[in-house]
């Protein structure tokens, strides 16, 4: 009720099995993804927010790093995820307190109507030496469920570039290729779900991570690749336990989880000698646990209510092996929760929810949130909804504890939210059409920002406040052309002014009234999908305008980078017969070879292309003999 929300189907999260969550946001919602190169680090700004304003949980368990407070989207792959939903400013704080710009909420969940067993293969072959196999196997019975995935991705990430600040002496620029970028990811994910008695649902989901990836030098980098190297390698363990009972009038839910991450940072040079020696390793063990009971009561027709109650204990170990450095901390963060929904009359609807959090032995003040929603044209589907909510994110425990340079006096940051909008969807024929649009208005204190100090170090303050507002459209459009023909367009479209409006920090801060850096003011996306028979033809367009880099928005050559344009093209022909299913897909990435970079100095690639082969064998079995017990499954099985 009253809530703004962009649902991702699965049609978005399967197109491609090397895409990312980074790809999907980046291409179908007005979140900008700052990343830092292909198979690099892939951050979130909602809103005109840093990446740790944007809250994300997987299965209800919180994946934003407690030593960061950000997550990494690129480690994330699409094909892992059945249902991803956003919730835009005030809508954010019934999912997760701190998603001062929004949160993300991504699950899994069992398929509906599997009975029986079901094997899908994809097998990837890309530019730049780049690999990627997925596998999924399934079992389906009335009363249980087993789906096991797994993705491995590998890729020697050596693609060329144009390197426009280098000089030739002829005064060209020259070609180089992308060094120390190869990288090597491997995903295991295992799904239980089974029904009870009396209406109780039990489920569990594990999720299984190691990669190994280089970070990539940087274009203004001199070296050869053989004389330094920098590697990040992680391993993680990600456990979710669920149970859920039910009736027509309330519903129970517990989870339990834990999750376990090992990160390891190392960075080799030269030392006077001819072999790499190691300078940096720099080792994070973060071990979560994670436990949540809610309950929901549908009172009447008219009223709702629902409550929850959830913790994360953390115990984060970080240490430096050369320079003698780190923390050894715990952290419990508790948060309570409540919503009351009301209809007085139909079309009209209210809801209000209040949210406690606290960390170790600090409580952030009470975070409330109010939702209005009128049905103004009931034929056409228009509505209209507005809301309004104070949100607070605390620090995380980098920003308190990381030395050198951790301010344990840092205050929560705060910030009040308001949002106002109209949608409408309806159906004239062989056309359907959704659409939304958005106005909000947030400003947030306390912005906590990482400074230098005259010491060679830098520490975190409470600096800036940042008046953030914008815009935001969304629209779908599905055409039934007849004769097995059908057309489908996605658009997103966003203004986004983030501007700081703090004290100056010193007599030269010229930041006071200028846009945060890589934050783009206009972004857009748009997916269009023509199908004919089993073709299927898919093109995708993104674009961002100009980011600065600076804090004074300075206009020079490295102060600002240049809009990026991006468009994606594939084919795809499927073939079924009763043996089975066989996918062919063909893409094109960059397709007009745009010269582009996301972040300064790193270097993108050109048009560059993926072929992918998709196999679902059809399974069938002998029915069981009358009076042998249960019958057997009989069914074919579709990967659509």
């Amino acid at each position: 009720m009253g809530t703004t929300k962009t649902d991702l189907d699965t049609l978005t999260l399967r197109e491609t099995v090397v895409n990312s969550m980074a790809d999907v946001l980046s291409q179908n919602t007005p979140i900008f993804i700052k990343s830092y190169g292909r198979g690099s680090l892939a951050t979130a700004s909602f809103r005109g927010t840093s990446p740790s304003h944007t809250q994300v949980l997987w299965n209800g368990l919180k994946l934003n790093s407690p030593t960061l407070g950000m997550v990494d989207f690129s480690m994330i792959p699409s094909f892992f995820i059945d249902r991803g939903s956003l919730y835009h400013g005030a809508s954010s704080v019934g999912v997760s307190g701190g998603g001062l710009g929004g949160a993300v909420a991504l699950d899994t969940k069992p398929t509906q109507g599997l009975d029986g067993i079901k094997l899908n293969f994809i097998q990837g072959i890309s530019s730049f030496s780049t690999y990627d196999e997925f596998l999924r196997v399934q079992y389906g019975s009335p009363k249980f469920q087993s789906s096991t995935r797994f993705y491995y991705a590998n890729a020697k990430n050596d693609f060329p570039y144009v390197n426009f600040n280098k000089r030739n002496e002829d005064g060209t620029y020259p070609t180089e290729r992308n060094k120390n970028g190869s990288y090597r990811d491997l995903h295991l994910l295992q799904e239980l779900y089974w029904q009870g008695r009396n209406n109780n649902k039990y489920g569990f989901t594990g999720w299984f991570l190691d990669s190994r990836r280089g970070v990539p030098m940087l274009n203004v980098n001199y070296r050869e690749e053989d004389q330094s190297k920098n590697q990040q390698d992680e391993t993680t363990v990600r456990l979710v336990g669920t149970w859920d009972r039910y009736n027509d009038l309330w519903k129970l839910s517990a989870k339990a989880g834990y999750s376990y991450s090992n990160m390891l940072y190392t960075y080799k040079g030269e030392n006077g000698t001819e072999e790499l020696v190691e300078m940096i390793h720099s080792l994070s063990r973060i071990h979560t646990g994670y436990a949540q009971f809610s309950a929901d009561w549908y009172l009447s027709p008219k009223w709702m209510f629902k409550a929850n109650a959830s913790v994360n204990l953390n115990a984060v170990n970080s240490y430096d092996k050369y320079d003698k450095t780190g923390y050894d901390k715990q952290r419990a963060e508790a948060s309570l929760f409540a919503t009351a929904k009301y209809r007085p009359a139909k079309g009209l609807s209210f809801a209000a929810d209040l949210r406690a959090e606290s960390y170790g032995q600090h409580l952030t003040p009470l975070i409330p949130a109010f939702f209005a929603e009128y049905v103004l044209w009931p034929q056409a589907g228009l509505v209209v909804k507005a809301s309004v909510a104070r949100n607070f994110r605390y620090p995380s425990l980098n920003d308190l504890y990381f030395l050198p340079g951790g301010n344990d006096s840092l205050r929560c940051e705060r910030g009040f939210t308001y949002d106002g909008g109209i949608e409408t969807g309806f159906e004239a024929g062989r056309f359907t059409f959704r659409g939304e649009a958005t106005v909000y208005n947030s400003k947030i204190k306390d912005w906590i920002l990482w400074l230098p100090t005259a010491k060679g170090y830098w520490t975190p303050s409470n600096v800036k406040q940042v008046h953030s507002y914008g815009f935001e459209l969304r629209g779908r459009l599905s055409v039934d052309l007849g004769r097995q023909w059908g057309i489908r367009f996605d658009g997103n479209w966003a203004k986004t002014r983030s501007i700081n409006q703090g004290e100056p920090q010193s007599w030269a801060d010229q930041s006071i009234g200028k846009q945060l850096v890589y934050i783009p003011e206009y972004s857009s996306s748009v997916t269009g999908r023509l199908s004919w028979k089993r073709f299927t033809l898919l093109y995708k367009y993104n674009h961002y305008s100009e980011r600065y880099t600076t804090s004074s928005n300075d206009p020079g050559r490295l102060g600002v980078l240049k809009p990026y344009y991006m468009n994606d093209a594939s084919l795809e022909k499927v073939f079924i017969s009763r043996a089975g299913e066989l996918s062919l897909k063909f893409s094109v990435y960059n397709l007009f070879n745009e010269k582009y970079v996301s972040v300064l100095s790193r270097p993108m690639p050109g048009r560059n292309y993926g072929f992918f082969l998709s196999i679902t064998p059809h399974w069938k079995t002998r029915k069981t003999a009358p009076g042998s017990g249960s019958d057997s499954l009989i069914g074919t099985v579709s990967s659509r």
